[in-house]
């Protein structure tokens, strides 16, 4: 139940009631009129701009204006209070009980709580993580992937229709040096000493076994191919690192529905690119020409010559962009182009992309082809994942050993856990830096926010544990609870925490438009403080307690607020990917 949706229609119903009898004109524009918690609880439940967004085109002051919609909202059914408060906004408060039905819905929904149809079905494409085959992941690659997944789950739960895609890089240069860095450890394996791993080739040690399984499958044999081997030594290693990847991602409970090959791309039944660049060209959007030099490069360094160019400014980029190198060989560009037009054939106009920070320069070329492909008829948010600052007791982490240049991220969860490492990925949002401390993640106090939300359901279903013991066989199921007399909830901590409950509908789905998933796991935070705090006046004042066996009906109500507080808890964080433990020890 969204008190703050529910309102904001039956707000709606009285400016169309006040335009029917020639108060306000009709047709006024009520798109940017918003019902959301007010910023203090102590000036209401509800607020609302009503007024401030309407007073202009209804040609009336605001205050005035204010007070005219005030008055027509105290007749609303549930509303015990509505009051104008500075230039013109209005703060509603709620009869109590309607905070006993919020609760009775949370209640009844479980952990269904706060999902809801918003999304209409809408298929949405979300593509993350698309690490190079070249290697095990990295902690940035980590924060990709944690953000992407929770994303994912946080559109499902809005009503999306999604899918989540891996688009593997295994075509271009890349690897081809892998290939031949995994032919290096073939020869090591079948027992030359290769010395130092020469520059421009992977060093990190996570070679070894691609090249021990070559020399066991091949012998010597590859060695006699001069560079014939090499599809067949670069298929093995990108089969090997991507079973690797999927084993670090597994780690992390993180599951793709689809990967797509980039070298499917030119290299299956159809060359997807050549058809990609022909539709283009017949559209007048791809031609031959030149560019300038970049601002600030030396002219010695530029190749000035004549390119397929792609008209990316007549989508709003800065420069048109070349679809060939110099050799007739695609460029990266030419393949993301074709690989999104596949998205949108597929049946995709919604497409989510996660990269990292370094890519952000990108942004602007890939979102004007996915309008050129798509005709106008297809969307690309990019979401770019700032750097992982890795610490321990706020020192830099030392390099991994494994990967040769950076700690894997593998290495990170079989320390600490997925669950610190996917919850802290999340409490910051994704365009800001983020300092992870392996020591503090697993502290377990306040000031670790993992410990802290997930402290709060164990003591949720500790309440049961101990209820059933109070009150051997009494049925404290979902069922009976919603048929508790809840308002007899009248302290003022047992009302805040309904009202942050009540908060969690529309914290789902604002998080869900705006594609910010770190909502939910800031909102955990403030909910579980909330909880801890009514936890804690209970042990000072016995009244308080949640289990009172002179009382059973206030027990049974203060059950179903406890029920509530864990099923949100519990909802919020199965968006995160992250485990909702029944104790902690």
């Amino acid at each position: 139940m969204n008190i703050f949706d529910l309102y904001e229609q039956r707000l709606k119903t009285v400016l169309s009631g006040l335009a029917e009898r020639g108060t306000l004109p009709a047709g006024l524009d009520v798109s940017r009129v918003v019902v959301e918690p007010p910023r203090d609880f102590g000036h209401g439940d509800l607020a609302t701009n009503a007024a401030m967004v309407l007073a202009k085109p209804a040609k009336s002051n605001p205050r005035a204006l204010a007070d005219v919609i005030a008055a027509a909202m105290r007749e609303v059914d549930g509303v015990a209070r509505a009051e104008v408060a500075g230039p013109g906004f209005i703060n509603i408060t709620l009869e109590p009980g309607v905070y006993a039905e919020v609760l009775r819905a949370a209640v009844r929904d479980g952990r269904d709580v706060g999902r809801s149809r918003q999304g209409e079905g809408i298929r949405v494409n979300v593509e993350y993580v698309s690490a190079n085959p070249t290697g095990p992941m990295h902690v940035g690659h980590g924060r990709g992937a944690v953000f992407g997944d929770a994303l994912a789950n946080l559109l499902a739960a809005a009503g999306y229709d999604v899918s989540r895609e891996y688009y593997i890089n295994d075509a271009g240069g890349q690897v081809d040096v892998l290939a031949r860095s995994a032919f290096l450890r073939y020869r090591e394996a079948l027992g030359e000493d290769i010395g130092t791993i020469p520059e421009g080739l992977y060093p990190g040690d996570y070679l070894k076994g691609v090249g021990a399984a070559l020399a066991k499958a091949y012998g010597p044999t590859l060695l006699e191919q001069n560079e014939d081997w090499l599809p067949t030594v670069r298929e093995a290693a990108i089969d090997a690192m991507m079973g690797m990847i999927r084993e670090d991602l597994a780690a992390l409970r993180i599951h793709h529905d689809v990967f797509f090959s980039e070298r499917s791309l030119a290299h299956g039944e159809v060359d997807q690119i050549a058809a990609t660049i022909a539709e283009l060209r017949a559209r007048d959007l791809v031609y031959e020409g030149r560019l300038a030099p970049p601002k600030g490069q030396p002219i010695e360094d530029w190749e000035d010559r004549e390119q397929t160019l792609f008209r990316a400014t007549a989508f709003g980029d800065d420069v048109d962009r070349p679809l060939l190198k110099s050799d007739g060989a695609y460029t990266y560009f030419a393949a993301d182009i074709a690989y999104h037009r596949s998205k949108f054939e597929r049946g995709f106009s919604h497409m989510i992309d996660v990269w990292g920070a370094d890519h952000g320069g990108y942004v602007k070329r890939m979102q004007a082809a996915v309008s050129a492909v798509t005709q106008g008829k297809g969307e690309l948010d990019v979401k770019l994942c700032q750097l992982v600052r890795l610490l321990r007791q706020g020192e830099p982490v030392r390099m991994s050993k494994r990967s040769g240049d950076f700690v894997t991220l593998r290495d990170v969860i079989d320390e600490v856990g997925a669950d610190p490492v996917r919850f802290m990925m999340l409490y910051r949002k994704n365009d800001a830096t983020l300092d992870f401390d392996l020591a503090k993640v697993v502290e377990q106090s306040k000031d670790n926010p993992v410990f802290y939300v997930q402290y709060a359901h164990a003591r949720c279903a500790s309440v049961f544990r101990q209820a059933a013991e109070a009150f051997p066989g009494a049925d404290f199921s979902p069922a009976r609870l919603a048929g508790a007399p809840l308002t007899l909830l009248d302290d003022p901590a047992e009302v805040d925490l309904i009202k942050w409950v009540a908060q969690y509908p529309r914290i789902l789905g604002a998080a869900a438009v705006a594609h910010e998933p770190h909502r939910i796991a800031f909102f955990l935070y403030e909910l579980s403080s909330a909880f801890h705090s009514l936890w804690n006046r209970g042990k000072d004042l016995p009244d308080l307690r949640f289990i009172n066996q002179e009382n059973p009906e206030l027990t049974a109500a203060r059950l179903a607020l406890v029920l509530a507080v864990r099923s949100v808890v519990a909802s919020g964080l199965a968006i995160l990917g992250v485990g909702a433990p029944e104790e902690m020890r």
